[in-house]
């Protein structure tokens, strides 16, 4: 309608005054219900076709839409095993901040596993202390087996000596039975030597592995009895969250509630405009929305993403063939608004429905010396009619609390 009144001011409203004060032709006389499209004729038909024209140009070079929605994600509450719950720390609705807990399943099980892990490694501990004991008391066996040693050998020198200066007291049998002492004391020295040896090796490896391997059986308890606990893993707010003591949680069932981030639907506004658009919506176009949520405003936006593909024709692998006669909506091509200024979407509720405005800016083009007088005129002119859009967006602003409230019958 406001396209319409416009080209009649430029079309119409000049054949009128022609008619009017160059023939002398006046309404009610010779201009009449009946003969207003004979007198008028080039007048109401060069608005008709500067009204398409247009309508066309503002629409296509500066797209509207109406499915533009601050769209978010909630975060679902659901632990990682199944249990009891034991505590609620939150009520039906309550903000939260990261890392604060929600609600705890029963951890019996998972303290006594924590509590055996413990023990494991004060068990290690105590072998450990055992094996230094053990260590020292073996550098005692191996001094007492080596003094031993030293005895039996420098006693069988001695007897060797007499021996070879002939004395008659020493005889072959004692120089053998000597002998024999010897190796039985170097056998005793061996063996101690090998057990000291035993425990070293204890202590510097397989100690050590047995506690790294409980300290580990530890962490994993430990872990197992964190996940009882579910805590928020952003800041938030927890809605609808109707969990109960004594209640049974499974993962695999549905979750325990409902965590909706601080910043969910503040950061862009998902906007689906028709794929008539996709050659002219870029990344860096500045957009405006009106929403039914925040009346009376207009909240600045630019483009910042456009989705590559149509929602609508994704095909996902099945057992039949997709009729492609089935898919009847066109689908839409979406682009994701973000605020040009900092906390633009802050009094925005997350969820709210808007209209959304596009607008195309060729202020680089006609920076350029290489487009002919024709084509930086046509520039111009798109550049221009996108005030028309924007006045239309602002007068749906104004429009909507009448469309929802009185005509809507809310």
């Amino acid at each position: 309608m406001f396209e319409l009144l416009l080209c009649s001011m430029l079309t119409i409203f000049p054949d009128y005054l022609y008619r009017r004060y160059g023939q002398g032709k006046r309404i009610g006389q010779e201009i009449t219900l009946y003969s207003v499209w004979f007198e008028l004729r080039w007048g109401i038909t060069a608005c008709v076709v500067l009204t398409l024209t247009l309508v066309t140009m503002i629409f296509y070079y500066h797209p509207s839409t109406r499915s533009a929605v601050s769209l978010f994600r909630t975060v679902p509450l659901v632990p990682e095993m199944v249990g009891r719950v034991s505590d609620v720390y939150v009520d039906v609705r309550g903000a939260v901040r990261a890392g604060d807990p929600i609600f705890k399943l029963d951890s019996t099980e998972e303290e006594a596993a924590v509590e055996t892990a413990r023990r494991k490694i004060a068990e290690v501990d105590a072998a450990m202390a055992l094996a230094r004991q053990n260590l020292a008391g073996a550098d005692g066996r191996i001094a007492e087996a080596r003094s031993a040693y030293d005895q039996v050998r420098d006693e069988l020198r001695t007897k060797r000596e007499l021996l070879d200066r002939n004395a008659s007291t020493v005889s072959e049998r004692e120089i053998q039975r000597l002998e024999q002492a010897l190796g039985g004391r170097q056998g005793a020295l061996d063996a101690v030597t090998a057990e000291k040896s035993a425990i070293e090796t204890e202590i510097g490896t397989s100690l050590p592995a047995r506690r790294a391997s409980a300290v580990a059986e530890l962490a994993e308890a430990e872990v197992d009895l964190g996940k009882t606990v579910v805590r928020a893993g952003v800041d938030g707010t927890v809605e609808q969250f109707t969990l109960r003591v004594g209640d049974l949680v499974n993962p695999m069932m549905r979750s325990a509630g409902v965590l909706v981030p601080a910043d969910a639907g503040r950061r862009a506004i998902i906007a689906g405009f028709g794929q008539i658009e996709a050659q002219v919506i870029r990344v860096g176009m500045i957009a405006e929305v009106a929403c039914v949520a925040t009346p009376f405003t207009i909240i600045p936006l630019v483009v910042t993403k456009v989705q590559d593909a149509v929602a609508a024709g994704a095909l996902r692998p099945s057992d039949q063939l997709v009729e492609t006669a089935a898919i009847s909506q066109p689908g839409t091509l979406t682009a994701y608004l973000e605020p040009l200024y900092e906390g633009g979407l802050d009094r925005l509720p997350p969820g709210s429905s808007c209209i959304a405005n596009a607008y195309t800016d060729n202020h680089d083009a006609l920076k350029s010396q290489d487009i002919g007088p024709v084509t930086r005129a046509y520039l111009h002119v798109v550049d221009t009619v996108g005030i028309v859009h924007a006045l239309i967006l602002r007068l749906q602003a104004l429009m909507m609390p009448v469309q929802t409230l009185v005509l809507g019958g809310h």
